[in-house]
């Protein structure tokens, strides 16, 4: 069993990041300066459930789909919530992960490229969904923003016949391919910049730096063509505007 005394260290380092975090917002009179705070101890707490959890049910299928169905519910959730909290909103963004998160685990595991185990399905699906949401926030708002900014131009358009959608054809483009860039940043940089967790976390659980690197491209376009599902179709979704849209908080 795990000694919690050699937690101390842990607990003292995250604490004193806290601490920066939160010293550093405020100095800058950023708004809401203790949400990362929040969000590390919410993490934290949600990461030791989680751990318990998990050591019981990492082996069942029938377990392993449920956790993924609530990781699922909770990103769709949270996704829905940063684009302006609706029904309707809900519908559209949870069909829209879901399309991207099953199309891109379909082709996974249909190839081979990663072998369909209770294990790995559970770790990679986690990964796609998590970033299926980044990739929806990101998309959805930076639309929301850029119609805000150039609403005068699109009324322009509408006034010269065009349809919702054609108004907004090119602010829809670039909110897909800005929703896009971490994640590309991300892929091009790999081994260069940053280690990235998954295969940091392969090689920790005994494979071979060889066999973590290839899991780790599987992620990798995994995450890309997940995130290009998913914004592309939120975008469409959200693309007919006939009216200006209320800011984002």
């Amino acid at each position: 069993m795990t000694d919690l005394g050699s937690f101390t260290p842990t607990l003292l380092g995250v604490g004193l990041l806290m601490v920066l975090t939160v010293a550093v917002l405020r100095a800058y009179k950023a708004p809401h300066s203790t949400a990362p705070a929040v969000a590390i101890l919410r993490g934290a707490a949600q990461l030791a459930v989680i751990s318990l959890v998990l050591s019981g049910i990492i082996t069942e299928p029938l377990f392993v789909a449920l956790a993924l169905l609530v990781m699922f519910t909770v990103a769709a959730t949270v996704a829905t919530r940063r684009l302006g909290w609706a029904w309707r909103k809900l519908a559209l963004v949870g069909s829209s992960m879901a399309a991207g998160v099953t199309l891109t685990l379909a082709i996974i595991f249909l190839t081979g490229a990663i072998s369909l185990t209770p294990r790995f399905a559970l770790a990679i699906g986690g990964i796609i969904i998590g970033n299926a949401m980044t990739v929806t926030t990101l998309a959805g708002r930076r639309f929301s923003e850029s119609v805000i900014a150039r609403w005068e131009e699109v009324e322009g358009w509408l006034a010269l016949g065009a349809t919702p959608r054609q108004s907004t054809l090119e602010l829809a483009r670039g909110a897909v391919y800005s929703a896009l860039i971490p994640s590309t940043d991300q892929t091009k940089t790999t081994g260069l910049v940053t280690l990235p967790g998954a295969f940091v976390g392969a090689i920790f659980g005994g494979l071979s730096p060889l066999e973590a690197g290839r899991f780790q491209m599987v992620v990798l376009a995994s995450i890309m063509a997940a995130g290009a599902v998913t914004a592309v179709l939120i975008i469409t979704f959200l693309a007919p505007v006939r009216v200006k849209p209320a800011a984002l908080g």
